[in-house]
């Protein structure tokens, strides 16, 4: 698919993030499904913000540099692009996991969080500075750094 436009829905677009992101977790003992998870989580919580993040999940995911794996530059880039189900069945599970955050069946693990870094990074962000984790799942910190409108905090 690289160099060919195709539209993607939403789930799509998700777990594709998802693929591209967090996809190294899933086979790890304290990471797993709840890492996938959490990345979905971001996602959402960024999403129902309707904030300059983006108004949708595929706005929030594309928004350039938020996400990593969606930047020309990054190696991930091309493996997310033309992954399928077919060619690996841990993109199966990013769907289901994409499927379950956008229908609500997921609770959210990361207690409201927008933000989030891998721990072997070999700097932390620079937004991460005087922050506070708010849960930690596999190698990925999550943060809380813009209030949620619908919650008044």
């Amino acid at each position: 698919m690289t160099g060919t436009k195709f539209i993607m829905c939403e789930k799509e677009v998700l777990a594709r993030t998802l693929y591209g992101e967090a996809r190294g977790e899933y086979g790890r003992l304290d990471g797993g499904l709840s890492a996938l998870i959490g990345v979905a989580n971001v996602i959402i919580n960024r999403a129902k913000r309707k904030s300059w993040f983006g108004k949708s999940v595929s706005e929030v995911c594309l928004k350039p540099y938020q996400f990593s794996c969606w930047n020309q530059s990054d190696p991930n880039r091309p493996l997310l692009l033309n992954v399928s189900k077919d060619s690996d069945p841990l993109y199966a599970t990013c769907l289901e996991v994409a499927e379950g955050a956008l229908s609500g069946k997921w609770p959210d693990l990361t207690k409201d969080s927008d933000h989030y870094y891998a721990v072997w990074m070999q700097r932390a962000p620079a937004w991460s500075l005087g922050a506070k984790p708010r849960v930690k799942l596999g190698q990925h910190l999550f943060f809380r750094l813009n209030p949620s409108t619908n919650q008044g905090a």
